[in-house]
């Protein structure tokens, strides 16, 4: 983040784990265990706080480093209770608070099912809470959040192709025939040819190929490796997407609710096996992160 100086950043648990296992982070973790033993309560409610107490703590390291927003997301296992997304959404967002932080700065992630759009339509009408929903990969989904007008949507390039070289005899794709490129840019110009204010930020990338392709997009997600490689590249970019393209795009309006929503999506294999695949592999990646925190807590309450 120093080096390349992004407006904004992400967080999601399987960074999370990551980062909470290296030796420079360790103060952070201890101080959210500190804060977890703190509020009391059951073993599991002292993990729930220590774990949002942490989120908050990484998101905060990011604030001091990015002028604009961090996305921190709620835990996997939510992904199909809407309630308890908004219960937890609103308590990151009372945690950011607590630290100075003005909501306006926050991004609260949530899985695109259809409880997740909804528990971030409700965030947003009724809260003022904005939302980045990820692990979107059907054009059904984006619909929907479209409708639901939360503030961005975080369509996954990379997985989507991935997808596609493990389920087709197809193993290599250039940017412009990518499904994930093709993807993003049919969510794009849909959006921007109907006027929702919804932003698109392209993430999950495997090449720098694919980010060029496109460019002109809202924004993008680009991991450190790809920026360094972009960093290094010094052809020209063209924009690919833009507004005035997508007013020129034959593209239909179309209303979903929720049985039309299913509908839809389920008709997408790829989508619903990555988006099932997705909320399994950051929920694994959030017990991991767990069971740490619950070994580090009992060596705290030891006294070791």
């Amino acid at each position: 983040i120093d080096e390349y100086k992004p407006q904004d950043a992400t967080t999601n648990p399987s960074l999370i784990l990551a980062a909470a296992k290296m030796p420079a982070y360790q103060p952070l973790v201890d101080q959210a265990i500190k804060y977890g033993i703190a509020k009391g309560g059951t073993e599991e409610e002292q993990v729930t706080n220590t774990m949002d107490k942490l989120f908050v703590s990484f998101g905060l390291e990011i604030l001091k480093k990015v002028p604009g927003r961090v996305s921190t997301e709620v835990d996997a296992r939510l992904s199909f209770d809407k309630e308890e997304m908004l219960r937890r959404a609103l308590k990151l967002i009372a945690l950011y608070e607590e630290a100075g932080i003005s909501k306006e700065r926050v991004l609260i992630k949530l899985s695109s099912t259809w409880e997740g759009i909804q528990a971030g339509k409700e965030l947003e009408e009724k809260h003022g809470v904005h939302c980045n929903m990820t692990l979107l990969f059907s054009f059904a989904q984006a619909v929907a959040c479209a409708e639901a007008k939360v503030t961005l949507i975080s369509p996954f390039v990379g997985r989507i192709l991935d997808w596609y070289k493990e389920n087709t005899d197809r193993k290599s794709f250039e940017p412009h025939e990518d499904p994930g490129v093709i993807s993003v840019t049919k969510i794009y110009n849909y959006y921007k040819k109907f006027g929702y204010s919804t932003v698109v930020m392209g993430a999950s990338f495997r090449n720098s190929g694919e980010v060029k392709a496109l460019a002109g997009c809202d924004l993008l997600t680009i991991s450190p490796a790809l920026l360094a490689e972009l960093s290094q590249d010094h052809s020209t970019v063209t924009a690919m997407l833009s507004v005035e393209k997508s007013k020129a795009c034959d593209l239909e309006k179309i209303h979903l609710d929720e049985k039309a929503f299913r509908w839809q999506h389920n008709e997408d294999r790829m989508a619903v096996e990555k988006l099932s695949d997705g909320i399994r592999k950051f929920a694994a990646d959030a017990i991991k992160l767990e069971t740490m925190i619950k070994e580090k807590m009992l060596n705290v309450k030891n006294g070791q």
